[in-house]
């Protein structure tokens, strides 16, 4: 990467800069990522915290997830765009909404996790596949 990435809801009051390149991208398609996105799958960004700036105000909503941990969304109080979450998979890391960040510079997602609860005429074919979460069933 050479510059940093901007991803940010859609009034524009909550962002996130990041200055380094993402240590995955992950395509979900869990119920819980299909409501929150309002699409057939959700797809995180993944970055280490210590590259991330984040700007402006956001509420939290913590569900549990489908491993059983919570899984924290932020999202901005002023047009409720969820634009990064947390979660213990990733520690040291944020989540970020793929479709939060301007332009097309990100590569394809390089894993798809819970492929259980995809919908059956989405295709996808990543390097990394999971019938459920990353640690469940993997798909030849």
């Amino acid at each position: 990467m050479t510059e940093a990435l901007y991803a940010h809801c859609d009034c524009g009051q909550l962002g996130v800069t990041i200055s380094a390149n993402p240590y995955a991208i992950v395509q979900c398609h869990c119920r819980a990522c299909q409501r929150r996105t309002g699409a057939p799958y959700g797809i995180g960004v993944y970055c280490k915290r210590s590259d991330c700036q984040i700007t402006g105000t956001s509420n939290s909503y913590v569900r549990q997830g489908g491993s059983g941990s919570d899984f924290e969304n932020r999202f901005c109080p002023s047009c409720g765009t969820t634009v990064y979450w947390l979660t213990p998979f990733h520690p040291e890391g944020i989540g970020i909404a793929y479709g939060c960040f301007d332009g097309d510079d990100l590569p394809a997602p390089d894993r798809s996790v819970w492929e259980s609860e995809r919908h059956h005429w989405v295709e996808y074919k990543a390097k990394g596949r999971w019938l459920e979460g990353r640690t469940g069933p993997k798909i030849s």
